[in-house]
């Protein structure tokens, strides 16, 4: 009898040992299979999440990929991107960036790596840095930031040796730039209106290519002497600013044929620029100029042209006739001055 309940008490205990191994391994494999899940995307479990979110992402973005004139263009428009995610990258071979109304915060410093950019268009944003890694993009051509809250722009953008199109309208708070900007020996067009200059950028005057200045909407007081030295220069925009005067050598400008002035403060308009033949258009109007001068009246204005459009076409004629009735009251004045100097030397030989 003792023999029977010993056999059975064994099987038991064996029975019992075998599920509590099997438990054991199940419960060792639903930990391992856990922490398996976890390192593929839970603790690193943002990682997991992270890059489905950047396969999403970019497929967002090949769909804003457009093929214009040859070239692989990313638009994005009046849409929400603050910021660019680091997948963008993966689009390396696009040629021009056209990001507008967006919110862009930044300029993300990842741009080095995209050497095939042409066209760097960010405008209407609201970018607050040009990050120094910019410099390295030795082909592009064009680099539009205007209306965004850029106050500084880095020395190294001088390294965009190929550029030839610079506009920063409207950043406000911008109020000079780095001396090495005129190492770009390729720069045509610049762009500075409606920003905080006080005085023409010296970088501007070593710019051996430029052809076309916006500095209008900026608090310009004076122009430098040698202004000449932008021989190249055919368009000079300077309207609304607060310059009280000319220098003399503006009229050494050979190639100057856009000069507009208008909402200034000068005084007068100096003699020497009667000789500026290239002068095609030029614009005097809402300045406290000494002379009140009138051109002569014209034909009756077309239904479909308006009065004021019509006087800026005759800026060049007023510029000639002040010069000339400046220079008919100049002699008017000298020609006093020397009849009463001579009623003077009478006056005494008639007293001696």
């Amino acid at each position: 009898m003792m023999v029977g309940v010993v056999v059975a008490c064994s099987s038991v205990s064996s029975i019992k040992a075998l599920w509590e191994t099997r438990i054991r391994r199940r419960r060792e494999e639903h930990e391992e299979e856990h922490k398996r899940r976890t390192t593929r995307g839970g603790a690193t479990g943002r990682l997991g999440v992270g890059l489905w979110e950047d396969r999403a992402a970019l497929a967002r973005l090949k769909q804003k990929l457009e093929t214009e004139d040859g070239r692989l263009v990313l638009r994005i428009e009046q849409e929400e991107w603050k910021v660019l995610p680091g997948c963008l990258i993966q689009l390396s071979q696009v040629q021009e960036w056209q990001i507008h109304r967006t919110g862009l915060l930044k300029i993300p410093h990842f741009i080095s790596s995209f050497q095939n950019l042409l066209v760097l268009d960010l405008s209407r944003n609201g970018v607050a840095e040009i990050p120094k890694q910019i410099g390295k993009l030795t082909r592009l051509r064009e680099l539009l930031l205007s209306y965004n809250r850029i106050p500084f722009v880095p020395a190294e953008l001088s390294g965009c040796e190929s550029l030839e199109r610079l506009e920063l309208t409207m950043n406000r708070d911008l109020n000079e730039l780095p001396d090495q900007l005129g190492t770009l020996s390729r720069l045509q067009h610049v762009d500075l209106s409606m920003n905080d200059f006080s005085c023409l950028p010296a970088c501007l005057l070593a710019l051996p290519a430029l052809e076309w200045l916006d500095m209008g909407g900026n608090c310009l007081h004076h122009l430098p002497e040698d202004i000449h030295r932008m021989e190249a220069l055919h368009t000079l925009w300077l309207q609304r600013n607060e310059l009280e005067k000319l220098p003399e050598n503006i009229a050494r400008m050979r190639s100057l044929d856009t000069l507009v002035l208008s909402s200034n403060r000068l005084r007068d308009i100096p003699p020497l620029m009667e000789g500026m033949s290239n002068l095609r258009f030029v614009n005097f109007r809402d300045n406290p100029l000494t002379l009140d001068v009138t051109l002569p009246s014209r034909k009756a204005v077309p239904e479909d042209e308006e009065e004021e459009d019509v006087r800026e076409m005759f800026g060049k004629e007023f510029m000639l006739m002040y010069i000339q009735e400046a220079r008919k009251r100049a002699y008017a004045v000298l020609n006093v001055h020397c009849v009463n100097q001579s009623d003077d030397e009478s006056n005494d030989e008639s007293s001696a």
